[in-house]
């Protein structure tokens, strides 16, 4: 069988399943006062020397022509509001285990330059650094990450540069002062190291246990700042890294980090915009693959830490795609589709039914590079789907998780994955019930009847995400093809919701 005969009988396969799995879905709600709380920072962004994250992403410098406030671009500020951004991870990425933080304070015009080796071999000039980073988070309420350079870095310099940012007093808090930030800032989250398994050292999972040890030991906590330690998880499907490091270091460690992307082929990852019905299915059966790495992960580390005081953290996932053609391939610049949003939708509700042992997931990355949030050229930007996907999906943030059941089918995709036809996820605060519903099949809408469990609301409203051809994307100067709208389908009578989804879409109810 050639090629595409076989893509053909892929998708003619999807099909005949897409049509058994089409109907009725029925969802449980089971509310419980045991139930975890999702952490908002489940919601994190993530934020890399790469391509244009930082520099015309986030950064332009308090003399450009872009509107900005202390150099930072207005409407990405209030973009980062908009999605009530909890949590943001910086400078890396394999950026960090070559950043030697003393490079970015002091006057701008006096930091030394650099060749980002790891990106594209672009010159890196150091004017956004520790005091512009934790001056941004303090700017928009959001709570830094550090990922600390354990690659190329040294112990010594990895415990200055907490005691720069933390400490009342002190060498390293005088030269803050100096740089003219006199109070130190609040630091809880910091990363010892980033993929050491790969870019950030090659090194194996025993040898990293030991350093992580050695590194954590020496990061104190200075004035009342606690650190949340993170120590380097594994890749994806290496579930022996996850065994290792918890066994020698998890009793040190407040955190491991986990990293997935949607990639099937590294050599040919395809292209953001054109992909067939096979490729489609493909990617919605690898995003929903993240529940087999979790549940895979979590039962690992219960056999070292039972009680789940160890977090893990997807500190970074989503889509990669080849970049778009003629840009830097060093850049990671690529489109956003509905498809994206779809895979950004599984996924979160994936992360929410763990929130037991997920405490946090950075989406890579925030602006300009693979599944970003925002998209800059020049004084314009552009909010993507996924975008549309975090802001509706923020009342989850801080809510109680409301455990359920679905009776969705399912569909069996390329490599054997599977995923439902129609995934959901719930939480409760404040008296509100949010209920969020992701429709995967790409050409059938899903009548869903939701049973409250209990749940008294009398009321409902919602809003849907989805497009026209789940190929539409939006760009600059056009109007938005992909955007939230009013949801006024839903129906709710005797304890139970009704409501008709659209092919390929997101729908968030709001019930009290």
């Amino acid at each position: 069988m050639n090629i595409k005969s076989l893509s053909l009988a892929f998708a003619t396969a999807a099909l005949s399943l897409t049509a058994a799995a089409a109907g009725k879905v029925n969802v449980s709600l089971n509310p419980t006062d045991s139930a975890p709380v999702i952490e908002p920072e489940i919601y994190g962004q993530f934020t890399e020397h790469l391509g244009r994250c930082i520099y015309g992403g986030i950064w332009v410098g308090e003399d450009s022509e872009i509107p900005n406030t202390r150099g930072y671009r207005n409407d990405v500020l209030e973009a980062i509001r908009e999605l009530k951004v909890p949590v943001m991870r910086w400078p890396g990425g394999c950026f960090a285990d070559e950043y030697h933080w003393m490079d970015g304070i002091g006057p701008r015009e006096q930091r030394p330059r650099m060749v980002n080796t790891n990106w594209g071999g672009t010159v890196e000039d150091n004017s956004f650094g520790t005091h512009e980073f934790l001056d941004l988070c303090e700017l928009t309420g959001v709570e830094p990450y550090i990922s600390g350079n354990v690659g190329s870095g040294s112990v010594e310099e990895l415990a200055k540069w907490v005691e720069y940012m933390t400490a009342n007093d002190g060498p390293m808090a005088k030269l803050r002062k100096e740089n003219g930030r006199e109070k130190p800032w609040k630091l809880k989250y910091l990363g010892i190291g980033n993929e050491t398994w790969g870019c950030g050292g090659n090194m194996t999972p025993e040898y990293y246990s030991d350093i992580y040890r050695r590194y954590a030991t020496y990061c104190r906590n200075f004035n009342g700042n606690q650190l949340y330690k993170i120590g380097c998880g594994a890749d994806a499907y290496n579930y022996n890294w996850t065994d290792v490091c918890m066994k020698n270091a998890g009793r040190m460690m407040d955190g491991i980090s986990l990293h997935y992307y949607c990639v099937d082929d590294w050599s040919n990852k395809g292209a953001a915009r054109e992909f067939d019905q096979d490729g489609y299915y493909w990617l919605m059966g690898k995003a929903f693959d993240i529940d087999t790495l979790i549940r895979a992960h979590s039962q690992i580390m219960d056999k070292y830490d039972p009680e789940k005081r160890v977090g893990l953290l997807v500190d970074e996932w989503g889509t990669w795609w080849e970049v778009e053609p003629g840009t830097n391939p060093g850049h990671l610049y690529q489109q956003n589709t509905m498809r994206d949003a779809l895979v950004a939708a599984l996924s979160l509700n994936v992360f929410n039914s763990h929130a037991d042992r997920v405490r946090m997931a950075n989406i890579a990355q925030f602006a300009n590079v693979l599944q970003a949030m925002l998209l800059t050229k020049d004084e314009f930007m552009v909010k993507t789907p996924t975008f549309y996907v975090f802001k509706s999906y923020a009342a989850h943030q801080g809510a109680r998780l409301v455990p359920l059941t679905t009776d969705a089918g399912l569909m069996t995709v390329r490599k054997g994955r599977t995923v439902p036809v129609l995934t959901a996820s719930a939480s409760v605060k404040d008296g509100v019930t949010t209920v969020s519903l992701v429709n995967v099949l790409l050409d059938k809408p899903q009548e869903v009847v939701i049973d409250l469990g209990g749940i008294k609301a009398s009321k409902v409203s919602g809003e849907v995400l989805t497009a026209a051809d789940v190929h539409d994307y939006n760009d600059f100067g056009q109007a938005e093809k992909v955007a939230l709208k009013p949801f006024s389908g839903a129906k709710i009578k005797n304890g139970k919701v009704t409501l008709t989804m659209p092919a390929h879409s997101i729908v968030t109810l709001s019930l009290n």
